[in-house]
C-alpha cells in the first residue's frame, strides 16, 4: 500500500490575520488549545496515515509544536504558500511518501474521513496527480458564503468542476453565479483546504512560474490549472459535521461554537 504522509504547513505572517496558526480556541470544556495544534488534532485523527508533520519558518511555531508533541521541518520563508512549504519539506526526506497530504493549519475541523476519502483515491488512481475534497454547500453554509462577500470579507473558497469531477475552477468568490431567486437550487461547492499530491507533482510546482488567476485570487491550486496540471476534486459528505475555516477573527467563534457541539475538547 502506497504510503501517505500528513505535512501542516503554518506560517505566522498573514496579512488578514497576523499569527494565527497560534490562535486560540476554545472547545466544549473551555479549554483554550492553539488553531495549530487543533489541526495536529485532526490530522491524527484520520486513518492510514504513516506520518504527520508541521512544516513551519517560525521559531515561535516550531517551539509551540514540539511542546504539544509535533515533528516539526523547518522550511524557508522564503515559501510563497502551504504548497510550496510542503514541497520543501518533502524535499528533505529520504526516501519521499508515496502520497503527500497538505492539511492546511487554518482548518481544524476537518472530518478524518475527507482525508481517508482523497488518499484512497490517490492509491486507487495511479494517475493522479493532485486530488482535494469538494463539499456540497447545504443552506446555512452557502448563506454565509454570502454574508461574508456581502461584507467584504473572504471566506471560504468555491470549486467548479467539469462531468468527471476535474477541477476547472476555484474562486473566493461564490461561484457558479445564480439568480438570487434561484441560488439555493444550484449547487455550489465548497473547496476544503486539504490537497493530496503525488511527490512529483509538487516538485514540478515550485519550478512553475505564479499565473494572473493564481495571483488575482490568491490561491495557490491555481497555478496547476493554470499550467496544464488537472486536479481531481473527490465529493465528501460531511455526514452532518460541521465544517468551516479558520479565515478571519470572526470565523472564531463559528469554530468554537462547532467544537463545544462536538464535545470536544
Amino acid at each position: 500500500m502506497t504510503d501517505a504522509w500528513i505535512i501542516i504547513p503554518a506560517r505566522y505572517a498573514s496579512t488578514r490575520y497576523p499569527a494565527k496558526p497560534l490562535a486560540e480556541l476554545r472547545g466544549a470544556t473551555g479549554e483554550a488549545r492553539s488553531l495549530i495544534r487543533r489541526s495536529w488534532d485532526a490530522a491524527m485523527a484520520v486513518r492510514g496515515v504513516a506520518r504527520v508533520l508541521v512544516a513551519t519558518d517560525d521559531a515561535r511555531i516550531a517551539d509551540h509544536a514540539r511542546a504539544f508533541g509535533a515533528e516539526v521541518a523547518m522550511t524557508s520563508p522564503d515559501c510563497a504558500n502551504g504548497t510550496e512549504r510542503c514541497a520543501e519539506a518533502v524535499a528533505g526526506l529520504a526516501p519521499p511518501p508515496g502520497i503527500v497530504v497538505n492539511l492546511q493549519g487554518d482548518a481544524p475541523l476537518t472530518p478524518p474521513w475527507f482525508v481517508e476519502a482523497l488518499v484512497d483515491a490517490m492509491r486507487v488512481d495511479p494517475g493522479m496527480e493532485v486530488a482535494t475534497p469538494v463539499l456540497r454547500c447545504d443552506a446555512e453554509a452557502l448563506d454565509g458564503f454570502v454574508a461574508d462577500r456581502r461584507a467584504g470579507r473572504v471566506g471560504g473558497t468555491t470549486a467548479v468542476m467539469d462531468r468527471a469531477g476535474r477541477a476547472l475552477y476555484f474562486s473566493k468568490e461564490v461561484l457558479p453565479y445564480a439568480d438570487p431567486a434561484k441560488r439555493h437550487a444550484v449547487p455550489v461547492f465548497h473547496h476544503v483546504g486539504v490537497y493530496a499530491y503525488r511527490p512529483a507533482a509538487l516538485a514540478r510546482y515550485v519550478g512553475l512560474a505564479p499565473g494572473v488567476l493564481e495571483q488575482s485570487e490568491g490561491l495557490e491550486q491555481l497555478r496547476f490549472l493554470e499550467h496544464g496540471i488537472g486536479i481531481a476534486c473527490v465529493e465528501v459528505e460531511a455526514r452532518g459535521a460541521s465544517f468551516w475555516e479558520l479565515n478571519n477573527p470572526e470565523d472564531v467563534p463559528r469554530i468554537e461554537k462547532v467544537l463545544a457541539a462536538r464535545g470536544t475538547i
